[in-house]
This record gives C-alpha cells, structure tokens and sequence, in this order.
C-alpha cells in the first residue's frame, strides 16, 4: 500500500504541475497582463560582468543590467532574488492544496453515507436466536 502510495504521489505531482505551467499560470499571466513570474527576479549585484576569451586573452565586458531578461542568465552574473519562483510555487501548492481538500472531503462524505446507510439497515438477528426461533414455532405447531 505504501508503495502505491509513493507512485501515485510522484504521479499526481507531476500531473499538478503540468496542470499548474500548462493550464493556470497560462491563464494567470494573461490575467495579469501578460506578466510571467517564472522569470521574475532582482538582481543583487549593481554590476554583471561577462568574460570572453579572444585568442587566448581574457577580456571582461560590462553587460548592461536591463538586457538581461532570464532568470538563468541573470544567476550568471551573481546572486538574484528570484521571487517569481516563490509567486510560481506557492500558487502551485495552494491548488494542490485545495484539490486534495476536496478529495479528503469527498472521502469523508462518502464514509459517512455508507456508515448512515448501514446503520439505517436493520441488523440480521445472530444465528442462534433464528434456530430458537425455528424451533419455537416448531414447537407451537406440534401443540
């Protein structure tokens, strides 16, 4: 059961972040208009420097900061708040979150429809009582 478990869990990670990147933050983005916060960082350094070698000769090139627009390029040149991986993950959990809410309540719910159905069910009397039954009315038809 466990390891059943961990391979539906790995499954429905991957399923919520597919959802997540391909379908919500689609749609969020176009919301926002048409900001996308995979990309979303501040650079902590005040100078990118980039460094060529040209013909065996290091030369460093300063790199203007607004032409970097990636977040990969950017942690080239130093370290970056990236804050619009913390915006991405944390509506990507908030939508798991809510979506594992409503399975465990759906659970719930249907748990206690089969506990309310067996308890409205009347119980079957133990065996013992229907053979002294049984041999009751067999009784009273003798008599």
């Amino acid at each position: 059961d466990m390891a059943v478990a961990f391979v539906m869990g790995a499954a429905f990670t991957k399923l919520s972040a597919a959802f997540i990147e391909g379908l919500i933050m689609p749609l969020i983005a176009k919301i926002g208009g048409g900001a996308d916060f995979s990309n979303s960082f501040i650079p902590l350094y005040s100078k990118a420097v980039e460094t060529v070698v040209v013909n065996g000769a290091k030369i460093e090139n300063d790199v203007a900061l607004e032409s970097i627009k990636t977040l990969a390029d950017a942690k080239k040149y130093g370290p970056v708040f990236a804050w619009g991986d913390f915006v991405t993950i944390s509506i990507n959990f908030l939508i798991v979150a809510f979506v594992m809410f409503l399975v465990v309540k759906a659970i719930n719910k249907a748990k206690a429809l089969a506990i309310k159905e067996e308890a409205a069910a009347p119980a079957a009397p133990p065996a013992q009582e229907v053979l002294l039954a049984e041999i009751r009315d067999l009784l009273k038809q003798k008599n």
